[in-house]
């Protein structure tokens, strides 16, 4: 691995390494409904939209209203967008990529 997360723990690439079985989208469903609280894959789901708007160049006003996502959190991906892993651009530029 050419990256070296700041975060890195063998208990995380445990859970990364059973993210990356998922076969299908109902195995994410049930995975993630399982794992996760309704609240935390909205936010989940919130923040990968924020940051396909930021990519795409919208305003923080019509993320805004488009997402319901708060200013902050819309800064905070804006911030990684820029500054960050690359983990949003990198996810952006293969579901692109699919279409």
């Amino acid at each position: 691995m050419a990256y070296e997360s700041k975060f890195k723990r063998d208990d995380i690439d445990e859970l990364f390494d059973a993210v990356l079985t998922l076969k299908d989208r109902e195995d994410c469903y049930r995975f993630f409904e399982d794992i996760c609280t309704i609240n935390e894959i909205h936010a989940i789901a919130q923040r990968l939209q924020v940051a396909k708007l930021l990519s795409q160049k919208r305003t923080y006003s019509e993320i805004e209203e488009v997402t319901k996502a708060s200013t902050a959190t819309i800064s905070r991906i804006n911030k990684c967008l820029v500054y960050g892993a690359d983990g949003y651009q990198r996810v952006l530029d293969r579901l692109a990529n699919q279409k």
